[in-house]
């Protein structure tokens, strides 16, 4: 197999950070020796999940075995996720902005028992996908604030963030949330688009007045900068079709949310 050099998009900060968190882990375990320092164990790490890298192919490029790869992978994946801020930490940081940006999205997987049915709960009818889902918020010129763990793609935004406990811990912050229509009935401090009235009598559902699509364009500016934190997420390839166990996604998005802030 042949190797070659070549770059990717994230900046030295991160690479550090990552650095001396697996140094200090090293010097807690009184490792004595390993195949690649510190640096390099770094470098492949954000490889993986940066570009997607696989094991094979980082194998042949740092020279060392697929089994060594895939423990230092294990090992700083580990390292980064126990640095992921919880959702007491992110209603912190929210309660200290304007208002905040919460969305949903969903990350694509592969992995699934298709034949037993199992792949059931995670086939999102919206995206015509299977996946997982996850909450986001964003502040309002949409950096990563939280990432949630994730779930079945099948649920509903809604339902997850209730599940989570989001909706109840931004209402007892008393925090400004813009949010899509997909968080109708969230509470007061949630703010959604307008939306057509029921059918009358006449069996016409009454269009919506110069002043509410006013409103809803509005809405729609404030909204828009949460699109980025989704696309921050899916910018590092291992998110954009996680090839593993469902089950093993919580560790790789806790991972990237470290690595984002830390840029």
């Amino acid at each position: 197999m042949l190797s070659y050099p070549s770059g990717m998009s994230v900046s030295s900060r991160a690479l550090n950070m990552l650095a001396e968190a697996l140094r200090h882990q090293r010097r807690v375990r009184r490792t004595r020796w390993r195949r690649l320092e510190a640096g390099q164990q770094a470098l492949l790490v954000l490889a993986y999940l940066r570009k997607g890298e696989t094991y094979a192919d980082l194998a042949v490029g740092f020279g060392i075995g697929i089994t060594t790869v895939f423990r230092y992978i294990r090992e700083a994946l580990q390292v980064l996720a126990a640095q992921a801020a919880g959702l007491s930490e992110a209603i912190t940081t929210a309660a200290r902005k304007a208002f905040v940006i919460i969305d949903g999205t969903l990350l694509h997987i592969d992995r699934v028992g298709m034949a037993t049915g199992r792949d059931r709960p995670f086939y999102s009818g919206k995206h015509k996908r299977h996946g997982v889902n996850v909450q986001v918020i964003a502040d309002p010129v949409g950096r990563l604030i939280w990432a949630s763990p994730a779930l079945p793609g099948a649920r509903h935004d809604m339902g997850a963030a209730r599940e989570h406990g989001l909706v109840d811990a931004l209402a007892a912050a008393e925090i400004r949330v813009i949010a899509d229509s997909a968080y109708r009935g969230a509470g007061r401090n949630v703010e959604v688009p307008q939306r057509r009235r029921a059918r009358d009598d006449g069996d016409q559902r009454p269009r919506l007045s110069a002043n509410q699509k006013a409103v809803n364009s509005a809405h729609a500016r404030l909204r828009g900068p949460g699109e980025r934190a989704n696309a921050q997420l899916k910018s590092w390839k291992i998110l954009r079709r996680i090839r593993g166990c469902p089950h093993h996604a919580p560790l790789l998005i806790n991972a990237v949310q470290v690595l984002i802030q830390a840029d």
